[in-house]
């Protein structure tokens, strides 16, 4: 069992996809296997990293490269992955990535993917599409600002744009009058 083993569910899943994101997940992880990143997408694949979308193998090879510059390494853990039914060919994925940042320290991430799988003849399994959504980890004594709390809401599909704004208010309100 590697360390890019995933958890899934009790429906029927291709093991080749099951292979498949082992070997991505550990190429993921290898600084220079630029070339070999790129190779687990067809060449017309969009990449959705965030904010930031990119379609082919050229931009998906300049995100692949932008995103180890302020990175020395990265440890994915992709913890269960569910696919969309009995022998599907899309899923979600659920993980989390430490990152060893090149200005020192470290930084764990939790994220979600969606991943659409398509069999080339002549290159097996390959993806060709791919988003990726990260949510940072709140510093549990820090407040909890609107637009970390909106943001969250959004990647949990939550509306609580009214509750977290309605507290807002009341904690302006409190700290105004104590003045």
């Amino acid at each position: 069992m590697s360390a890019y083993t995933s958890e899934y569910p009790a429906v029927e899943f291709d093991p080749a996809y099951k292979d498949f994101f082992e070997d991505f997940y550990a190429t993921s992880d290898t600084p220079n296997a630029h070339e070999q990143y790129i190779g687990y997408f067809t060449k017309d694949a969009t990449v959705i990293m965030a904010s930031k979308k990119v379609i082919g193998s050229e931009e998906i090879l300049a995100l692949r490269k932008g995103m180890w510059e302020k990175v020395s390494s990265r440890a994915h853990k992709p913890l269960k992955i569910f696919p969309f039914g009995p022998n599907a060919d899309e899923v979600m994925i659920y993980g989390t990535v430490k990152y060893g940042l090149k200005a020192g320290g470290e930084s764990i991430v939790d994220w979600a993917a969606r991943a659409h799988l398509v069999r080339n003849e002549e290159k097996g399994v390959q993806m060709d599409f791919y988003q990726v959504y990260l949510v940072r980890r709140l510093n549990p004594i820090a407040p909890i600002y609107v637009g970390q709390a909106l943001t969250l809401s959004r990647i949990l599909g939550l509306n609580t744009s009214r509750m977290i704004l309605g507290k807002k208010a009341a904690f302006y309100r409190r700290c105004s009058s104590s003045w």
